[in-house]
């Protein structure tokens, strides 16, 4: 008899015979499913294409001009060829610009307005913020005439800009001791610039950046300081974009462009640039933000990019960024807020200074010269019928710089029209307070087309 401890391994070998064979040996019949099966792998995100432009500096400031040196002079047009342009890129001017445009929003590195508290506003920042309430003012008295539910611009706004050059001069000689006339008329010029076009009732970024300048100009004059900059950029600019709104849902103002040269908005660029800086090193609010809507509500009094995003929901006929604001949607992708700051430089570069169609509007003085070599103005060149507009110039494309029988001055692309032409363009603004009027403010469509 064969006892059961002997035979036990022996028909546990038999049993077990192919679980145990050895590595890399199958029964027939039974696939090897670790050759077929694929190897499971996290998802990686795709590399972003890099940017083969590098992400603009600020410059080193000029020296400050002594004002008892100056010869003030009224601003007018310069750039009226590309010749002109190319000589204000490599000029002092230019440097400028971008030092005082970069030094503001560096100034505001991850602070939000509320940071800026009333003590710490200088007498000069005092006064431009009674320039600017006073104005708020001129607006909230001119009301607008009843036009039938039509959507483009308000001829009464050419009444309150004649009231705001009206009290122009005096709002330098009393609030910012101005004494000099002939500096009060320069200043003036840019100031009165930034509140829009009074032959198309429009009113785009290039009217913005007049008003940048006219900070610029108080600047060199030594009434600012760098010690200035986040309250000019948080309390200042903050409360110019107020004022602008309510003059825009006022007179129902025509962009001055199509979508704004950049395709961020329809009037303004900088709220984009100063307010990324704004959330560079946020703890929580992310790019994506901007889809939320209780961070928009909550956060954007503090910070002027999701500020800005609210205002642009708030004037739209559909609903979400991807229909109506789609550079905005694709920028909320980015992976930090610093990545959307370096390209919101280099899109004022490149899409602002660097662009023709742009700059021919653009306005030099004494307090902001023009480059030595470029094109002398030319008395129709003073008057304010096309200042401060904007085109949109596709990448590429040839300019070409001529004049009208009327003496009109023009500068075109191979295809297409200039907005110098005066195409108007219905605002979008108007459309938002035209629902309001009829009761229908919450009917908003979630795509653009039914």
């Amino acid at each position: 008899m064969i006892s059961t401890s002997q035979t036990a391994p022996h028909e546990a070998t038999k049993a077990a015979g192919p679980a145990q064979a050895s590595p890399g040996k199958q029964s027939r019949g039974i696939p090897n499913l670790k050759d077929h099966i694929p190897r499971l792998e996290p998802r990686r995100r795709k590399a972003e294409a890099a940017n083969p432009m590098p992400v603009p500096e600020t410059p080193a400031a000029p020296p400050r001009p002594d004002p008892a040196t100056v010869s003030f002079t009224t601003p007018t047009r310069r750039i009226l060829s590309p010749k002109d342009h190319q000589l204000f890129l490599s000029s002092p001017t230019y440097a400028l610009i971008l030092s005082f445009i970069f030094g503001l929003s560096e100034s505001v590195l991850d602070k939000p307005i509320s940071a800026v508290k009333d003590a710490d506003l200088s007498p000069t920042v005092r006064s431009i913020l009674s320039i600017l309430d006073e104005a708020d003012s001129l607006c909230r008295d001119t009301l607008p005439d009843d036009q039938g539910g039509s959507r483009f611009g308000n001829k009464t706004f050419r009444v309150f800009l004649d009231k705001v050059k009206q009290r122009s001069p005096s709002w330098h000689t009393t609030l910012l001791n101005i004494s000099n006339p002939a500096a009060a008329a320069e200043l003036s010029t840019y100031l009165n610039q930034s509140f829009g076009n009074r032959a198309r009732i429009d009113y785009g970024s290039g009217h913005e950046l007049n008003f940048f300048m006219w900070l610029l100009c108080l600047h060199q004059l030594s009434l600012l300081h760098r010690s200035d900059f986040p309250a000019l950029a948080l309390r200042v600019f903050a409360r110019y974009l107020a004022l602008m709104r309510r003059v825009q849902g006022t007179y129902y103002l025509e962009p001055a462009g199509s979508h704004g040269v950049w395709g961020l908005d329809d009037y303004q660029f900088l709220p984009f640039l100063l307010g990324a800086s704004q959330l560079v090193h946020h703890a929580f609010l992310t790019p994506r933000a901007v889809h939320q809507d209780l961070a928009l509500e909550e956060s954007g009094p503090d910070y002027l990019y999701l500020g800005q995003v609210a205002f642009v929901n708030s004037t739209k006929t559909v609903r979400g960024l991807r229909w109506h604001s789609p550079m905005l949607d694709d920028i909320s992708s980015a992976r930090s807020w610093a990545k959307i700051e370096g390209g919101m430089r280099r899109m004022f570069v490149t899409e602002v200074l660097g662009k023709l169609p742009v700059m021919q509007h653009f306005l030099f003085g004494a307090l902001i010269p023009a480059a030595e070599g470029m094109s002398e103005a030319r008395e129709r060149d003073v008057k304010e019928e096309g200042e401060g507009g904007e085109e949109e110039e596709e990448e590429g494309g040839e300019v070409k710089v001529f004049d009208d029988k009327d003496g009109v001055r023009h500068v075109h692309q191979q295809v297409g029209w200039g907005d110098c032409c005066g195409i108007k363009v219905p605002s979008s603004i108007g459309a938002a307070e035209e629902l309001k009027k009829r009761g229908a403010v919450e009917q908003l469509r979630r795509i653009p087309f039914d």
